[in-house]
């Protein structure tokens, strides 16, 4: 297929161009195959560069001969374009609806997009399997990496190469995948170095309403307890939802075939009640009512820090377990892409201090992610603002985004990362030039060949010049677990993804600024003043020298 076919007028002179908290622009609007682009000739005016991915809907309007389109963006802003003629107005919302909603994942903008930067890393291979396994390997040396899935026979969804408990061999693997949902039998998310503790995940047991049994999946679960000691089942569904998974084949683990496990329910809501949650959240920040009790129940209606509460609170639950109760945990939902990973990318975020690090924090959404089988194509197809009736869509990977954020706001000297890098990762799940997050799992990806043809995102983070401009100037290593709080009053609403296009951020900026100054002289002052202890040290020095007879 050619873009070209889809689009009717690649070009209109006289556009005016309406954005939020920056100037109005008149100038010329380009269709291309990816992109939708304005320029103009004032001085001094940036360009609109806006890629067809990032476009969750538009809204035609027309007054007289002049029509308008607002366009709705997957980042939440949205913009108005003033187009003379009505026929080239219908004609560019034509084309603009066409190349939003193609959904063929090779013609994909990553696919085209050819750097203009050095790539010094390629971000492709900073967080392999077997790179991982070799840090765990100087703690431990009871887990294997298996190939057992190296084909992706065995789960589709997995990896080639997952960590397992080193006496359990493949055939045992392929037996345990056959009564997990989706093949995915249970495998190491975290090490605890601490106390040698684990963190499993997996898809659902398919036991049924026969109470179906896999003596194998027992082994394997069993073979990461120490001797004398339980385990955690964390069950991230309502116990009625988990009994009524039976009836379709699902359920859990019972606690006669399971007796070293005490099986905790913990509800967080599944997707499509998170992307209603998303849509009602999004129509009440564009609310222009200014009504205080309006604005104020239509927050709570929509629930969504409610989810950033109940998701939190099982993180923080799963944490306890390994830290405070010395006891391993295995994490499961129903399918064990979604609310899964959410809770153990969560628990590493409050145990492991490494994964508060920039490079810490990709390695953790390439791992617990992206590797784990997310399904991003989906979740991230639709925002909050699309018309078309949502099919998987769910803010699932936003949402462990915004427990993130509220963590770094109770500890904000623990985090290398500033608010500007939980925002560009938000950014880059939903519409990228980067291959990153194209595809619903390491299979699709390999079978694209995305390592070869594209970018990945980290190439471009990684970069000196980027990870200066990323980096939280608060930021003191701090090698403690770190508890947040999830008290209703400790949580609040990401203003950087939510209020950025409401409200001008230009005294928040200046601010930041000021701040990043006092450090930098800060840290001036305080080199000058060690640099006065060594001089008046070796003064010291020589004086005694100088006095001794």
């Amino acid at each position: 297929m050619e873009f070209a076919e889809l689009i009717k007028t690649p070009r209109v002179d006289g556009v005016i161009l309406h954005r939020p908290f920056m100037p109005t622009v008149e100038g010329t609007l380009c269709l291309t195959g990816h992109h939708l682009i304005l320029s103009s000739r004032q001085d001094n005016t940036e360009e609109l560069w806006l890629l067809h991915s990032n476009i969750d809907c538009i809204e035609k309007r027309f007054l007289g001969s002049q029509g308008r389109i607002i366009v709705k963006c997957k980042d939440l802003r949205v913009i108005q374009l003033d187009i003379p003629g009505m026929e080239e107005c219908l004609n560019i919302a034509s084309s603009i609806e066409a190349l939003s909603t193609l959904d063929i994942l090779s013609l994909m903008y990553p696919f085209f997009y050819r750097p203009m930067f050095e790539v010094l890393e390629d971000g492709w291979n900073s967080f392999l399997p077997q790179n991982a396994f070799k840090d765990l390997e100087t703690m431990t040396d009871e887990w294997r990496l298996s190939e057992v899935n190296k084909d992706f026979s065995v789960c589709a969804s997995y990896p080639p190469l997952v960590a397992v408990p080193k006496g359990v061999d493949d055939d045992t693997l392929r037996k345990v995948a056959t009564f997990r949902h989706g093949g995915r039998f249970p495998v190491l998310s975290y090490y605890h170095k601490k106390n040698g503790m684990v963190m499993m995940r997996a898809g659902q047991p398919l036991a049924g309403t026969n109470g179906r049994r896999c003596k194998e999946d027992e082994k394997l679960i069993n073979a990461t307890l120490r001797p004398g000691k339980r385990g955690y089942i964390i069950d991230t569904r309502a116990a009625n939802v988990a009994q009524q998974a039976k009836a379709r084949g699902g359920g859990f683990e019972s606690e006669a075939n399971y007796p070293q496990w005490r099986r905790i329910s913990k509800a967080i809501e599944r997707s499509n009640i998170l992307q209603e949650s998303l849509i009602k959240l999004v129509e009440a920040l564009n609310d222009q009512s200014h009504n205080m009790d309006r604005w104020l129940s239509k927050l709570e209606a929509s629930n969504w820090l409610t989810h950033v509460k109940e998701i939190l609170t099982t993180a923080c639950l799963a944490a306890q377990c390994i830290d405070r109760e010395g006891a391993s945990v295995l994490v499961h939902g129903t399918e064990g892409t979604d609310s899964t990973l959410q809770v153990t990318s969560l628990a590493q975020i409050i145990l492991d201090p490494a994964c508060r690090t920039i490079r810490g924090f990709q390695g953790l959404v390439e791992r617990e992610w992206l590797q784990a089988g997310h399904p991003f194509h989906q979740r991230c197809a639709q925002s909050a603002f699309s018309n078309s009736k949502p099919r998987q869509e769910a803010p699932v990977f936003l949402l462990f985004l915004d427990c993130v954020w509220q963590i770094v706001r109770q500890f904000p000297c623990s985090f290398e990362f500033s608010d500007s890098f939980l925002v560009l990762v938000f950014e880059h799940a939903y519409a990228s030039q980067f291959g990153t997050f194209l595809g619903n799992g390491t299979a699709e990806r390999v079978k694209l060949s995305l390592p070869q043809k594209t970018v990945s995102l980290w190439s471009w983070v990684n970069r000196p010049q980027e990870l200066q401009r990323l980096t939280n100037p608060l930021y003191e290593a701090n090698s403690l677990v770190i508890w947040p709080s999830v008290a209703p009053q400790s949580l609040l609403l990401w203003e950087g993804v939510f209020l950025r296009w409401n409200r001008s951020s230009r005294c928040q900026d200046e601010a930041y600024e000021e701040m990043v100054h006092i450090i930098e002289y800060n840290k001036e002052l305080q080199s000058k003043v060690n640099k006065l202890r060594r001089q008046l040290a070796q003064l010291e020095t020589e004086d005694r020298l100088l006095q001794t007879p």
